[in-house]
């Protein structure tokens, strides 16, 4: 069942998003490269699954609102999507941009959701754990950094993006600049209030994630009571287009 395009208006806003799939419902939030990457791993859980992709706001087909300032914004903004398409019991999974977007969620209002995926999820302080610089590297820099794989990383490197993907990349980026500058990637606030995510939690890392490494990731799973963490080998920052049907069993198996 192919994704549909469909929009729904959050303070006055459009937001775009894709659907497919009935069932129990999977909200996914995608990182700071938009949700189009991820939707082949996705269409996996359709035959099973409500399956909901939403544009950030700012991102993709999203136009960009006045309100948008921070990422607390953004976690507002998607309680009100929970509310406007009348989800409950959700499933949300969240990677790198998209994961601190659900943390920051799960801190304020967590009743319309059932269980949390965090997949190389930004967000906390690093303190003292070395991370990549995202802003730093050039666009094939970045893609190497990205995935564990030399050889996978030239293969994505070798695909020719189109005019409107290119476009579409700009303005991600450029959204993802004005929100998560400074400080880098992170909310100094938010690990003080982790301790609200009371709702199953699972904290999913590539073992080679050179952006945010696994040290990283297991100090934020630490902060949520009773997250399980678990990583994937040989594998980076992108585990939904480089180790997908790992990732699909870690996520089947927190439904």
């Amino acid at each position: 069942m192919p994704f549909e395009y469909r929009e729904v208006l959050i303070a006055g806003s459009p937001v775009a998003y894709r659907e497919a799939g009935s069932g129990p419902t999977l909200l996914f939030l995608h990182g700071s490269g938009g949700a189009d990457s991820a939707l082949a791993f996705l269409m996996g859980f359709t035959d099973r699954m409500r399956v909901v992709v939403p544009d950030h706001p700012g991102f993709g087909r999203s136009p960009d609102p006045w309100w948008l300032r921070e990422i607390g914004d953004l976690a507002f903004a998607y309680l009100e999507f929970l509310e406007a398409l009348d989800l409950h019991h959700v499933h949300l999974v969240g990677t790198s941009l998209g994961g601190w977007i659900s943390l920051e969620m799960a801190v304020r209002d967590a009743t319309r959701l059932a269980r949390l995926s965090v997949i190389g999820a930004a967000g906390i302080d690093p303190a003292g754990i070395p991370t990549g610089d995202l802003f730093a590297w050039g666009p094939p820099e970045r893609m190497r950094q990205l995935v564990a794989s030399a050889s996978f990383a030239e293969k994505l490197l070798a695909l020719k993006p189109t005019a409107e993907q290119v476009a579409v990349a700009e303005r991600n980026e450029a959204t993802t600049r004005r929100l998560c500058w400074q400080p880098r990637f992170h909310n100094p606030l938010l690990q003080r209030w982790l301790h609200r995510v009371r709702i199953p939690t699972q904290v999913i890392w590539g073992e080679q994630d050179r952006l945010f490494p696994p040290a990283y990731g297991r100090r934020l799973a630490s902060l949520i009571p009773g997250a399980r963490f678990a990583t994937i080998p040989d594998c980076g920052h992108l585990p939904a287009i480089e180790k997908p049907e790992e990732l699909a069993a870690l996520l089947d198996s927190a439904a």
